[in-house]
């Protein structure tokens, strides 16, 4: 089996498979001291790295160029490495059920050219028990070779948090396992190179650590959201609630907002659906799934109660799942926008750390430039983006005397927005 030893010496190399906002962090950092294959299936994401753009934002032009990391589009490559990090997405599918798509195809390539010696570690956030009960299987029939005495598997949870520069992977603790003692101490040795890292005790132990993580999430924001919808009709602040009971010392600072991307709205998914087929039906994870998927709908009919929806002329600002950081996919505004579309509003998307190219092909949607923005009769921030700070001090231009402004987030002031003629709401 593949030593520690030999990728010190770099006379075995390492593969990450999957350049999204998890693996290319983790290639970039582990080809400082290891030699490193990335490889990704789209090429076109391999020329931008190559010339120093992720689009992802995930890692700058700097660190790209001068990264040591070779890419590649060809599978063929994967038989030069024999530790290979699977890190490719695992989504959901329209009926909220784990899809394991890209996960097996991914190891069907890897198990097409896997060779003798090699461990296989896996990042990508699943139930407990796909990495030996569901990709195992599949390594061993693609590549001929046998389990435990050709080659072994890890599991190493992915914690990148997209956007957030101050956890980022270096400065974060990595679960990691493995299905031997001598295979984890391979595993650890290379991760232990890049960051701190907790020995997990099994693989099925650090898969279910994993999908707990924004499970916990997930359930305390849906009890804010649910709070916000009982203060909501007792015409009182959520805000101003949670500030008074945030003086408590054991009070958990959690606020309510819309729960969309691809950790907190999917990974609890993958429990329950494990869960349900041990023969438990979790109720409180699922009931917190239901509130929170249910929040970008109450939100526009709470601004329907006030405007009514009709040739109401909305501007959207912000697209992306989360703040500062351009992916839209899985995003909850794009439920408003679907809401307010379907009850008669013209809505406006500005967006610029959005891609025009993702968000036409995912939702057919286009983006609207700042300086192309009719005057709206309601704007909705949806998404904290920093750069909104500026955008919104010229609101005047946005929105017509008189109008409303859905604060999401709650990041503006209230009074001030009231001071300038404007209506105000939020969660």
């Amino acid at each position: 089996m593949i030593t520690i030893d030999q990728l010190d010496k770099k006379t075995e190399k390492i593969c990450i498979v999957g350049l999204g906002y998890v693996g290319l962090p983790l290639a970039v950092e582990l080809s400082k001291y290891f030699s490193v294959i990335g490889f990704d299936v789209k090429p076109e994401r391999i020329n931008e790295l190559k010339n120093g753009f992720d689009r992802t934002r995930e890692v700058d032009v700097e660190k790209l160029l001068n990264s040591k990391l070779e890419y590649t589009t060809d599978p063929a490559m994967i038989k030069w490495c024999k530790f290979i990090i699977v890190a490719v997405p695992t989504p959901v599918d329209i009926n909220n059920l784990p899809d394991l798509f890209l996960v097996e195809k991914a190891t069907e390539m890897v198990g097409k050219n896997l060779s003798s010696g090699s461990i296989v570690v896996y990042e990508s956030t699943v139930y407990p028990g796909v990495t030996e009960d569901f990709c195992v299987p599949i390594l061993e029939r693609e590549s001929g070779l046998k389990f435990g005495v050709d080659f072994t598997v890890g599991y190493s949870p992915e914690r990148i948090n997209p956007g957030d520069k101050e956890h980022s992977i270096n400065n974060v603790v990595k679960i990691v396992s493995a299905t031997d003692e001598l295979s984890l101490r391979v595993v650890s040795g290379v991760y232990s190179k890049i960051t701190k890292i907790f020995e997990a005790k099994s693989i099925k132990v650090a898969e279910a650590a994993k999908v707990i993580e924004n499970t916990q999430r997930d359930v305390n924001v849906a009890l804010m959201n649910e709070l916000a919808v009982i203060f909501n009709k007792l015409g009182i602040s959520t805000y101003d609630v949670l500030a008074a009971a945030g003086t408590k010392w054991n009070f958990l600072k959690f606020t309510p907002g819309l729960v969309g991307g691809h950790c907190i709205g999917v990974d609890p998914y993958y429990l329950t659906y494990k869960s349900q087929q041990i023969g438990y039906n979790p109720e409180v994870i699922l009931s917190g799934r239901r509130i929170n998927d249910n929040m970008a709908n109450w939100v526009v009919t709470e601004v329907a109660k006030k405007y009514g929806l009709k040739n109401l002329k909305v501007s959207m600002f912000g697209v992306t799942f989360k703040e500062n950081v351009p992916d839209s996919r899985n995003s909850k505004a794009v439920d408003i926008i679907r809401s307010l579309e379907k009850n008669g509003a013209q809505v406006q998307i500005y967006d610029p750390l959005a891609y025009h190219d993702e968000l036409l092909h995912e939702y057919n949607l286009k983006l609207t430039n700042k300086d192309d923005l009719s005057v709206a009769d309601v704007l909705f921030l949806v998404v904290a983006h920093d750069i909104f700070k500026d955008d919104l001090k010229e609101i005047k231009k946005f929105l017509k005397p008189g109008g409303l402004v859905v604060d999401i987030k709650n990041i503006l002031n209230k009074e001030e927005i009231i001071s300038l003629g404007f209506n105000y709401w939020t969660l």
